[in-house]
């Protein structure tokens, strides 16, 4: 369906925020303009049909005689229309502006849409106009399509001009500022997907350029997604992530068709520039492979296929074929959990299963040593526990009659959950994460190959804060951190950062980025997805709630749920399959969430529920 927006009366309908009134008046279609007045809304962003997402939506050209008000309002609306360059928006534009405004260089996402003020300049025979944009800004959007919460006072001005007898707006900042409404009506969060840099640092360094890492994006919803898509991936890394992430694609790689689609068996056929013309077979199965994973975020794609400038075939990567580049890099089973029951000692609970059942080895069947949390790796071979003081980290393997051995990290005890050492977490190259509580030394640590020497990880960016949780991503190279200072408990996502020098690497956690704003206390995170964190936390004021994040800040779109009281621990899977279990650890033990049915008792006075990872 398509719908042109065009009001009654002789005005429009501004985009979801209806229209503006300056001293009581209604400017919209007036032919004279008050000196100032006092600005008020008199309709909610929240108020759009569930149709709109539904739907193409086009602006309408400004129309002759429009007074300032009328042509502003006019040009807001213009900008949340699916033109896909923009055309009707840059009508309302002087013709020495209408080439040079970049509507793609920001987006500035208000809590409502921008309240317009229009004020009278000048005299009598030459009257001017001042137009001022203003609103409560909760995030932005940068050129390569970033979101970023960013709170605070929005204000911009636009200046008018007498066009062959009209008025068109001169003077306007780049990009586009749209209420929270229209932003979410016409965009849509995308992952790309990139090769994680992890240098010689992994145990997993022969896959140190084999492992996908999801890089979240903004694009237009209904704007040639397949294309927009495969453009915004040959743009390269977003700024955050760019330290810690390569594109196999050669500098200056670019789209040779205007258009991509799938063919009938939802194949997908790439074309692109001479700067590919000399990559091996092994450079373009990773261009394929970026290709198909950030594609997959679009249409459902079975195989990629490029081709040289000239349509010669490149290479062809399948769906099946491109699981080696998996993000999620699990080998186990996907729908197993674990957690530590009533005596300590480490569990396991598939999807299937009514009960628990303890694991083979010395950290459940065999009772070597009480626990306070546990971690399995990715391959579910092994796993490391947390002694129940919190003063000792073992590893041992999920076999029966195998030895505990040797505590591989000793820490100095404390009472309370925030003492000693943290619930470990693995990545999925091999290497255990974990942070020590210690108030006088705090430290995040990494055991390489999960049994190596405890090496300390340098995390800039706390501000007398300490880690008191994590959960590495199975790429290495984006790490969740609950941050405790004072009373409060905040997530902060980290990039892991490894540079070489002297014959060694040296790790660290960089540019801590605010993933849940809203949130004044985080109690539990888990990765619940490439690019998604399943946390429990209190608003300002609020009750406790689960809820989805993404990585970038954004709130994810996904349905509530329901809800549980005293959460101090969740576990999702990062698996992007069939939907999973949830399982968190709230008061009277650990309960089960599975598809579509309710909180279920799974471990009366069990503790720190996990998925592999």
């Amino acid at each position: 369906m398509t719908v042109r927006r065009r009001g009654t009366g002789g005005g429009r309908r501004f985009a979801g925020a209806g229209v503006v009134l300056v001293s009581g008046a209604l400017l919209a279609g007036c032919a004279s303009m008050p000196d100032g007045g006092e600005v008020k809304s008199v309709d909610s962003p929240q108020q759009r049909a569930d149709a709109d997402a539904q739907v193409r939506v086009y602006g309408v050209p400004p129309r002759k005689n429009e007074q300032p008000l009328e042509l502003v309002m006019g040009f807001l609306e213009a900008t949340t229309s699916d033109d896909t360059d923009y055309e009707t928006a840059r009508q309302y534009l002087a013709k020495s502006v209408q080439g040079r405004w970049d509507p793609s260089a920001s987006t500035t996402v208000l809590s409502q849409t921008p309240q317009v003020r229009v004020e009278r300049t000048g005299g009598d025979r030459e009257p001017g106009y001042t137009v001022t944009l203003t609103g409560r800004r909760v995030a932005t959007v940068d050129a390569k399509h970033a979101y970023k919460p960013d709170e605070g006072e929005y204000k911009s001005q636009l200046t008018l001009a007498r066009e062959d007898g009209q008025w068109r707006i001169a003077g306007v900042d780049p990009g586009l500022v749209l209420g929270v409404s229209d932003f979410q009506r016409i965009y849509r969060s995308v992952n790309k997907y990139y090769f994680a840099e992890l240098g010689q640092s992994a145990s997993g360094a022969g896959k140190s350029r084999e492992v996908l890492v999801a890089d979240p994006v903004y694009l237009r919803k209904r704007i040639d997604p397949v294309t927009s898509t495969v453009n915004a991936l040959l743009d390269g890394p977003t700024s955050w992530l760019d330290p810690v992430a390569a594109t196999a694609f050669p500098t200056g790689t670019r789209l040779e068709d205007q258009r991509l689609s799938l063919d009938d068996s939802n194949g997908l056929k790439v074309r692109l520039n001479d700067k590919v013309a000399g990559a091996n077979q092994d450079q373009c199965l990773r261009m394929a492979a970026q290709l198909l994973y950030t594609v997959q975020e679009s249409a459902k794609v079975t195989d990629v296929t490029l081709q040289r400038k000239d349509g010669s075939r490149l290479c062809v990567l399948g769906k099946e074929q491109a699981r080696y580049y998996a993000p999620d890099l699990t080998s186990g089973r996907p729908d197993r959990q674990y957690f530590v029951d009533g005596q300590h000692r480490m569990v396991s609970l598939a999807d299937g299963d009514d009960e628990a059942r303890r694991v083979a080895g010395p950290l459940g069947a065999d009772g070597s040593a009480p626990l306070r949390s546990v971690a399995v790796d990715r391959a579910e071979r092994r796993a490391a526990g947390v002694s129940a003081t919190g003063q000792a980290l073992y590893v041992a393997p999920l076999q029966a009659g195998a030895p505990l051995g040797e505590a591989r990290l000793t820490v100095r005890g404390g009472t309370g959950a925030r003492a000693g050492l943290t619930a470990p977490s693995w990545d999925g190259l091999g290497d255990l994460w974990v942070a020590d509580q210690d108030a006088d030394r705090p430290r995040l640590l990494r055991l390489p190959g999960g049994t190596g020497a405890p090496e300390e990880i340098q995390v800039p960016g706390l501000d007398g804060g300490r880690i008191t949780g994590l959960r590495i991503a199975a790429d290495g190279v984006r790490i969740a951190l609950l941050v405790t200072k004072g009373d409060h408990t905040v997530l902060r996502l980290g990039r892991v950062e490894r540079r070489g020098g002297a014959g060694r690497t040296g790790l660290s956690v960089q540019e801590l980025r605010n993933v849940a704003p809203r949130l004044v206390d985080v109690n539990a995170v888990s990765w619940a997805g490439a690019s998604r964190l399943l946390v429990a936390g209190n608003e300002q004021g609020g009750l406790q709630q689960l809820q989805y994040v993404e990585t970038d800040g954004s709130q994810a779109n996904a349905s509530g749920l329901p809800g549980i009281t005293g959460v101090r621990g969740v576990a999702a899977s990062e698996n992007p399959g069939k939907a999973q279990a949830l399982v968190a650890e709230g008061d009277g033990g650990v309960v089960r969430l599975l598809p579509d049915t309710n909180w279920k008792l799974v471990g009366k006075e069990g503790t720190a529920p996990v998925y592999p990872g």
